[in-house]
C-alpha cells in the first residue's frame, strides 16, 4: 500500500513556527546584530508581503528570504513574531 505524506487533524498547533525552522536558514551578523535568514522559494511563497527594503511588494509565486532577529531578548516567539520578508537582492544590499 502506497505511504500517504498528507498531515493528520491530530497534528494540529501553530505550524508556521515549524514552518519557518525548515529549511535551509542561516545566521548573519548586520550592524551589530544576529538575524537568521531564511529562504523561501517560488513555489513556497503564497502571500503577497511589502519588501521594508525597497518598499515594494513581494507578489505570489516570487522566492524571497524571511529574517527575524537571532538575538533578540525577548525571546523566540517575539523575535518571529517580528521577521520580516524581504527581496532576495534587498537583503544582500541592505
Amino acid at each position: 500500500m502506497p505511504r500517504s505524506n498528507r498531515r493528520r487533524p491530530d497534528a494540529a498547533g501553530d505550524d508556521s513556527f515549524d514552518r519557518l525552522l525548515a529549511g535551509f536558514k542561516r545566521t548573519e551578523s548586520r550592524r551589530g546584530a544576529e538575524w537568521t535568514v531564511q529562504p523561501v522559494g517560488a513555489g513556497r511563497s503564497q502571500k503577497e508581503y511589502s519588501c521594508p527594503g525597497c518598499g515594494r511588494l513581494i507578489g505570489v509565486g516570487v522566492a524571497h528570504v524571511v529574517v527575524w532577529r537571532a538575538d533578540g531578548v525577548l525571546g523566540d516567539s517575539a523575535d518571529l513574531a517580528a521577521r520580516r520578508h524581504w527581496h532576495t537582492q534587498c537583503w544582500r544590499i541592505g
